[in-house]
């Protein structure tokens, strides 16, 4: 199985690249990585961004780390991107993402993606409105995978979100979109599926089950996002935790089953920012530990934080 970890665990903490990188190879035993927009912002000026991408390919490299892609983080996700219901606000997100491509081209990455955006509660509660921002959005999309295939970029992952006014929030929304694309677009868009997103009980019902995105979607699936939940929330859990429910055997399975087990899984875990350094490196450890024996079937020997 295809395992790796996001950089999430490391926001506001481990910022150094030669830090992360170390922590990651040394401690964490893994050589595949997912960026986070969170450590280097696609907005800051392009001399020191330039060269603060460097250092994170510099690093990468020195600890036998792939990058195999970069995503967008906690700090865009706040923000409506594309979905925007004023077409300035859609257009800054636009140049956000076309620097955020140039950013993963310059860290080593093959892709870059996230959640694309929200809409207003009152553009989607009105059908017209609703229809065009789905129609600008496309538009978007096919824009910017010309952008990403400039900037060298492979493919544009795309996140499906648990909640009803982002795009795309179910499978068959999902079909939808990917279909309306085929044809326009520059570089292949494929799907970030989470499992605590497909799993959100409050949106989807108690009967929400992996089978039924893995086998709904198939091949349009790019990577996934592993996390502890308890199906209510979007926890972002590790392991062990008494509240979570999240059974990543059971997982491994589904997606051998679906014929996915290439598909790249990484471990999204976000930590509140005040919870003190030691305890987030134990749960970290802990959870690709955890990850490692069920999803990845590896032999690992339990490690304390150093």
């Amino acid at each position: 199985m295809n395992f790796g970890i996001n950089l999430s665990f490391a926001v506001k903490r481990w910022v150094e690249p030669e830090v992360w990188a170390e922590l990651v190879s040394r401690q964490l035993g893994l050589r595949l990585v997912q960026f986070t927009y969170d450590l280097l912002d696609p907005w800051w000026p392009a001399t020191a961004r330039n060269a603060m991408a460097a250092r994170v390919r510099r690093a990468a490299a020195d600890f036998g780390i792939e990058i195999e892609s970069a995503f967008s983080g906690l700090a865009n996700y706040c923000f409506d991107g594309l979905l925007h219901p004023e077409a300035e606000g859609r257009s800054v997100s636009f140049e956000w993402w076309k620097r955020a491509f140039d950013v993963a081209a310059d860290v080593g990455a093959k892709a870059s993606g996230g959640p694309l955006g929200g809409m207003s509660a009152t553009d989607a509660a009105d059908p017209q409105r609703r229809a065009q921002r789905y129609r600008n959005l496309l538009d978007a999309v096919e824009e910017l995978t010309g952008a990403a295939r400039q900037s060298g970029l492979e493919r544009l992952q795309v996140e499906c979100t648990p909640l009803a006014r982002e795009i795309p929030y179910t499978v068959e929304q999902s079909k939808k979109f990917l279909g309306d694309l085929e044809g326009r677009c520059a570089v292949p868009v494929t799907l970030l599926v989470d499992v605590g997103h497909a799993l959100y009980q409050p949106l989807y019902g108690p009967q929400a089950r992996m089978p039924a995105w893995l086998n709904g979607l198939g091949r349009s699936i790019g990577a996934f996002h592993l996390q502890n939940t308890d199906f209510q929330s979007d926890s972002h859990w590790g392991w062990p935790d008494r509240r979570g429910l999240f059974d990543v055997a059971n997982f491994a399975r589904e997606v051998n089953a679906a014929g996915l087990d290439d598909i790249p899984a990484f471990l999204e875990i976000i930590y509140p920012f005040e919870l003190v350094d030691e305890a987030v490196l134990s749960n970290i450890t802990s959870s690709v530990q955890h990850c490692r024996r069920k999803y990845a079937k590896q032999e690992v020997e339990d490690q304390q934080p150093a």
